[in-house]
C-alpha cells in the first residue's frame, strides 16, 4: 500500500507540473462551456415578445369585450381599440403588430347560434406571440360557441329564453373550470446551461483520465518503466498507481468543472451526495476505458489518437454539444453511453432526485466500467509489458 501511495503521489506531482493537464482538464472545457452557453444559452429560456394589437369591435358588445379582456390577460399584448372597421392600415403602417376584427353584432350572433367569424391581420412583427394570441382567441370563441349551442338547443327543446340563458351561462362556467397550467419539464432534463456543463465535464473527463493510465505507455517509451520494474514492486502495483492517479485527476477535474460551471451559469445540480455518487461512477467508467486503450495502442501517439476518437464518439453521442434523441436499438445504445448516463443522472438530481433515484444511471456507468475491465483482460496486449 505504501508503494502504491508513493507512486501515485509522484505521478500526481508530475502531472500537475505538466501544464497540458490543467489546460485540457479545466481551461479548455470552461472556455467551451462559456462559448456554447453564449451561443445556445437562450434557446429554450426565451420569453414572449410583447406585441401591439389593434382591435376593431363595437364598444357596447359584451362578448367582444370579454374576448379582448382574455387576450389582455395573457400579458404579452398592448390592446388598442380603433375606430376603423379594418386594422390592416395600422398593421401595414407598423403601429400595430396584429389586428383583430370582431364582426358587428358578435354577441347577438353567438347567442342565436349564428356564425360570427373573428378575423386577424398578422403583421411581420407578430412572431410567436401573435400565433399564441390567435390560438387564445380561437379557444375563447369556441367556449362562446359551446354556450351558444347549448342555449339554442334549450330553446329548441321548449325552454323559455330566461332558462336557456341560464343554461348557456352554466355551460360557459363549466368550460372555464377546465384550465391548463404550465408544468415543469421532466426531472431527467437539464436546462441548456446544465446540459452544456454536464456534457463538457463528461467529455473532457475522458481526456483527463488518459493523463494517468496512458502514462504507462509514455514511461515505457522513456525507459522509466523498466527502472520501475527493476524495483521490488509488482507490476500490478505500478498499474494500480497509474489507475489511482487517473481516478484522482478525473475526480478533481470533474468536481471543479461542475462547481465552477454551476456558479458561472447559475445551474443547481441538486443533492451533493447524489452528484458525488454520479461523479465517482463516471470517473470509474472513464478510467476503466483507458485500460482498453492501453491494450490497443503500441505508442503514446497511437494511444492519444484512439483515446481522442473514443472520447469524441462517446461525448457527441452522449449529448456533450447538443441533446441526442434516438429510439429503438440505437436509443438503447445511446442510453448505455456513460456520458449520457452521467448527464441523465445530473438531470435527476437537478430535478430534486437523491441517491435513491439515480440507481439506473449509476448502474449503467458501473456496468460500463466492468465491461471495459473484462475487455482489457481479453484484448491482446500490443505494447505494455505484463
Amino acid at each position: 500500500m505504501r508503494a502504491l501511495l508513493t507512486m501515485t503521489a509522484v505521478d500526481l506531482r508530475r502531472r500537475l507540473r505538466d501544464k497540458s493537464v490543467l489546460i485540457f482538464s479545466l481551461a479548455v472545457p470552461l472556455a467551451l462551456m462559456t462559448v456554447l452557453n453564449l451561443l445556445l444559452g437562450g434557446v429554450n429560456e426565451g420569453e414572449f415578445e410583447p406585441v401591439d394589437l389593434a382591435v376593431s369591435a363595437e364598444s357596447d358588445d359584451e362578448l367582444a369585450g370579454v374576448l379582448v379582456d382574455a387576450l389582455a390577460d395573457t400579458g404579452i399584448v398592448d390592446v388598442t381599440v380603433i375606430d376603423s372597421e379594418d386594422p390592416r392600415a395600422e398593421v401595414q403602417a407598423g403601429s400595430a403588430d396584429l389586428g383583430m376584427v370582431v364582426p358587428e353584432g358578435f354577441t347577438a350572433a353567438l347567442t342565436s347560434g349564428e356564425e360570427a367569424p373573428v378575423r386577424f391581420v398578422i403583421g411581420d412583427g407578430a412572431g410567436l406571440s401573435g400565433q399564441v394570441l390567435v390560438t387564445v382567441a380561437q379557444g375563447v370563441v369556441e367556449q362562446f360557441r359551446g354556450a351558444s349551442v347549448a342555449a339554442v338547443a334549450a330553446g329548441t327543446a321548449g325552454l323559455d329564453p330566461e332558462h336557456a340563458g341560464v343554461l348557456a351561462e352554466q355551460v360557459l362556467a363549466a368550460q372555464a373550470q377546465v384550465q391548463l397550467e404550465q408544468g415543469e419539464a421532466s426531472s431527467e432534463q437539464l436546462s441548456t446551461g446544465g446540459m452544456l456543463i454536464a456534457g463538457q465535464a463528461g467529455l473532457f473527463l475522458m481526456f483527463t483520465v488518459g493523463f494517468g493510465v496512458l502514462g504507462l505507455i509514455t514511461e515505457r517509451e522513456e525507459g522509466t518503466l523498466v527502472r520501475l520494474r527493476s524495483m521490488p514492486v509488482r507490476m500490478s502495483t505500478i498499474v494500480a498507481a497509474k489507475a489511482l492517479t487517473a481516478f484522482v485527476l478525473g475526480l478533481v477535474a470533474t468536481s471543479v468543472l461542475l462547481t465552477v460551471g454551476s456558479l458561472l451559469f447559475g445551474v443547481d445540480f441538486g443533492s451533493v451526495p447524489a452528484v458525488g455518487a454520479l461523479v465517482l461512477a463516471a470517473v470509474l467508467a472513464a478510467t476503466s476505458l483507458t485500460f482498453v486503450v492501453v491494450r490497443l495502442a503500441r505508442t503514446a501517439e497511437q494511444a492519444n489518437v484512439v483515446q481522442s476518437i473514443i472520447a469524441l464518439v462517446l461525448g457527441m453521442s452522449g449529448g456533450a454539444f447538443f441533446p441526442i434523441t434516438a429510439q429503438g436499438v440505437l436509443g438503447t445504445i445511446v442510453d448505455l453511453n456513460p456520458i449520457a448516463a452521467f448527464t441523465r443522472g445530473l438531470g435527476i438530481t437537478s430535478g430534486g432526485g437523491g441517491l435513491g433515484e439515480i440507481g439506473v444511471p449509476v448502474a449503467i456507468m458501473v456496468g460500463f466500467a466492468v465491461v471495459c475491465l473484462v475487455a482489457s483482460r481479453l484484448i491482446p496486449n500490443r505494447g505494455v509489458a505484463q
